[in-house]
């Protein structure tokens, strides 16, 4: 056991070594380590998580210190999930941290094996590969979590938990299932998702990241997803189009894109952080709870 044992001494206590046990052999992926993905990644990790695979094409961007956990002013220009690796390493040097600098897309999906795993995270943002993701992941035996929009929001007390189809108030998961509607698509099984029925206005104005120091995701990515992303980018417009969406859903969707973003909103670390960590208590108490 090692340095594990007094690591997750206060957590056993609670648990009990049989579900200890179960929660170090679960298989984790989290796709999107941004202002969400992180905090689920870092609250998996200190509650004795220890196989986890972490997915996104991002590098930090001086923009991304308010709310993402492995963002300071000296990780600026990093790839995001090398900087988490390295912060996770630091709580259990132990864990199996698999750090893809990847995108998740029509053209990747089956790389990544999800059916592998034994809960699946969903933190992105793109309604294409967001769908995709849902759509796969209810056709494996794994447990499926989703993050709706995590902007516009300040009221901690209306983060909520429901099943997709109820999910009441959120403009991602009204365009979603919109299009899966419209596109004669149903996913395969019934999920939980992590949502708050709050959507304030921005009352600043900046149509990019505003600092010499931006790091926008088409123009920092890994040998051979240049011109992947950038195409995604391209596509992500035209997604995200007024005649398909309506302005606020338009603004909730496109929340983590950087200067290619269609709008760039507003978001603050107490409420991504709570989705995150709101996620990694729904894996945990899956755990504990499973016989």
């Amino acid at each position: 056991m090692g340095i594990e044992k007094g690591i997750f001494n206060r957590t056993r206590l609670l648990l009990g070594d049989s579900a200890m046990e179960r929660i170090a052999n679960a298989r984790v992926i989290i796709f999107g380590v941004g202002g969400v993905g992180s905090w689920c990644a870092e609250s998996l990790v200190r509650s004795g998580i220890s196989h986890i695979t972490i997915v996104d094409s991002d590098r930090v961007c001086i923009t991304n210190i308010n709310r993402q956990l492995m963002a300071t002013t000296k990780t600026v220009g990093q790839v995001k999930v090398e900087a988490l690796k390295e912060r996770l390493l630091t709580i259990n040097p132990a864990a199996e941290i698999d750090a893809r600098q990847k995108i998740f897309c029509a053209e990747t999906a089956e790389s990544f094996d999800i059916g592998a795993y034994d809960y699946i995270i969903d933190a992105i943002d793109s309604l294409k590969d967001k769908m995709l993701l849902i759509e796969m992941a209810c056709r494996t035996k794994a447990h499926f979590f989703s993050s709706m929009g995590a902007a516009l929001k300040v009221d901690p007390t209306r983060v909520k938990v429901a099943e997709f189809w109820k999910v009441e108030g959120c403009p991602l998961a009204r365009a979603l299932r919109q299009r899966f509607k419209k596109q004669k698509r149903k996913p395969a099984r019934k999920f939980q998702c992590v949502y708050s029925d709050e959507l304030l206005e921005n009352k600043g104005y900046n149509a990019t990241c505003g600092s010499e120091r931006c790091m926008c995701a088409k123009a920092m990515t890994g040998p051979g997803d240049a011109a992947l992303l950038n195409r995604r980018t391209s596509e992500r417009r035209a997604e995200l189009a007024p005649a398909i969406l309506s302005e606020e859903e338009e603004g909730e969707a496109s929340h983590e894109w950087c200067s290619s973003k269609a709008q760039i909103n507003g978001s603050l670390m107490h409420i991504t952080a709570i989705f995150g960590m709101t996620i990694a208590g729904l894996v945990l108490k899956n755990i504990t709870e499973e016989r």
